[in-house]
């Protein structure tokens, strides 16, 4: 039941990009087309997983354990600029067409602070607003969940933006201005859901 909970609260009620503001350059950046939002939430979702889980025993068993809780933000960027690399050279050779398809998205992640967020809310145990204890089993349901809920919200932004393009819009409108409205608008609507958990 504490997995479903924290699985509802990253979607719906904590989303990392409507609720936490983190992540927002690829959600406007990318957001133009639904199919590059669905290659950036699958790039994320698979990045975001991978670097929770690295990060987590670096904290665990390297920074705490040797008082070194100082260098987290130094010792995060670089595993995870370091696995985003190790996966695009993996990528490469065992999947060139899932290489391919992913394309510049891949490059874009080690950029997106969403990732480093999650990695130290994990690493110091305050993504869990429900007093449960922090365990890496719990730490990863939280960073896939975080996730999904990031390419929710991308592919939901996408869908609209593409609809704008066909809508017949004030010329001062178009563009960033309108894109920002409705993210504002997309904010307010998943606050609806807060009362869930």
């Amino acid at each position: 039941m504490e997995y479903i909970l924290i699985v509802i609260s990253a979607i719906f009620v904590n989303n990392v990009v409507l609720s936490q503001f983190l992540g927002i350059c690829p959600f406007l950046g990318v957001s133009k087309k639904v199919s590059t939002a669905a290659g950036m939430g699958a790039a994320v979702t698979f990045v975001l997983t991978l670097a929770t889980i690295v990060t987590y025993l670096v904290q665990k068993c390297i920074l705490e354990p040797f008082d070194l809780k100082y260098l987290q933000t130094i010792a995060f960027i670089l595993i995870i600029a370091a696995l985003v690399q190790m996966v695009e050279i993996i990528l490469k050779k065992v999947s060139p067409s899932l290489y391919q398809a992913l394309g510049v998205f891949l490059p874009l992640i080690t950029t997106n602070c969403c990732i480093l967020g999650v990695a130290i809310m994990v690493g110091d145990g305050t993504y869990n607003a429900m007093g449960l204890e922090p365990t890496l089993l719990s730490g990863v349901v939280y960073a896939i969940a975080t996730a999904i809920g990031f390419a929710l919200a991308l592919i939901l932004f996408a869908g609209v933006r593409e609809h704008l393009e066909l809508m017949d819009i004030p010329e001062g409108m178009k563009g960033m201005p309108i894109a920002l409205i409705v993210a504002g608008i997309m904010a307010l609507a998943f606050i609806g859901f807060s009362g869930l958990v």
